[in-house]
């Protein structure tokens, strides 16, 4: 099974990339409401071709409406705003700012989870964000309010994570997955006729087609991979998106992250992993106290 929840996320690894590029090189042609919708309407019906027909309408059958509805919409902003960012942000620039979402859910796990965070995983949400910093390096690179909203971005993403939380063991994988996209799909499909501008030519129209797919197979690798294997053990393996965009920002947009970009993503991604490292200790603790008091 391990081996198998590492394949799911290398998949993921090239896959979300690949839709992000894709956004990147359609955002500056086409509004970014028609591609939120695009990618939202071929996500949902990836989840109704993939789940309906085993679950049948108890898919759609939630102990928590409310929580759903509630990270279905910020999981919705997330992408939105990453959408508008990503067309004057570099793909890795991006993805490795994004990877700040997890250091924020530690950040926000006292007051929002009711959990306490220990002086070493605080320690490694600083160094996360000083990571950040060497990557935005304000003065000096010339990203603008782009690096904001990708901060933004990761914040919703953050909050969308912490609803997860609060939502296992409610509802079905399966359910949840779904209710991610529901709502989005409907909010979305709001402005589309007052914006839609149609491909201008077979290679726009196929890579309309693809945002949705792309979106869709993404994250049920990314769900699936959790599902098959123990979480302390796949998670890491989300860092191995940052050389997807890399190799898709040189190929796609002739984009190859600078040495502080690097270096930068290298500070996040040893704090996450600092973060998830002790996650997973003080699980074992508490199962381990749990034992013996039983």
């Amino acid at each position: 099974m391990a081996g198998q929840a590492v394949l799911l996320m290398i998949v993921t690894a090239i896959v979300i990339p690949l839709l992000n590029a894709t956004v990147k090189y359609l955002g500056g042609r086409y509004p970014v409401a028609e591609l939120q919708w695009l990618r939202y309407a071929g996500h949902f019906l990836f989840m109704m071709v993939v789940f309906l027909p085993r679950y049948r309408w108890a898919l759609f059958r939630t102990r928590r409406p409310d929580l759903q509805a509630a990270r279905s919409v910020l999981f919705c902003a997330s992408s939105l705003i990453m959408f508008y960012a990503l067309e004057h942000t570099p793909l890795a620039t991006a993805t490795a700012i994004g990877f700040t979402a997890p250091l924020m859910v530690t950040a926000l796990a006292p007051l929002l989870l009711r959990e306490n965070v220990g002086p070493v995983r605080l320690c490694a949400v600083v160094v996360g964000f000083v990571g950040a910093l060497i990557v935005v390096r304000p003065g000096y690179s010339p990203l603008h309010w782009s690096a904001a909203l990708i901060f933004l971005s990761a914040m919703t993403s953050a909050l969308t994570q912490i609803l997860s939380r609060k939502l296992s063991g409610q509802d079905p994988s399966a359910t949840s997955s779904t209710y991610m996209v529901l709502l989005g799909f409907v909010l979305s499909s709001i402005p589309v006729p007052f914006v839609w501008v149609p491909p201008t030519d077979l290679r726009d129209a196929i890579l309309f087609l693809a945002l949705g797919t792309l979106g869709g197979f993404g994250h049920y690798c990314l769900v699936r991979a959790f599902e098959v294997a123990p979480a302390p053990f796949v998670a890491p393996f989300i860092y191995l998106q940052i050389f997807g965009a890399a190799a898709l920002g040189w190929l796609a947009f002739g984009q190859l992250p600078d040495l502080w970009t690097w270096v930068g993503s290298a500070v996040i991604i040893a704090s996450g992993i600092v973060v998830l490292l002790r996650e997973r200790r003080r699980g074992s603790t508490v199962a381990a106290q749990a034992t013996s008091d039983d």
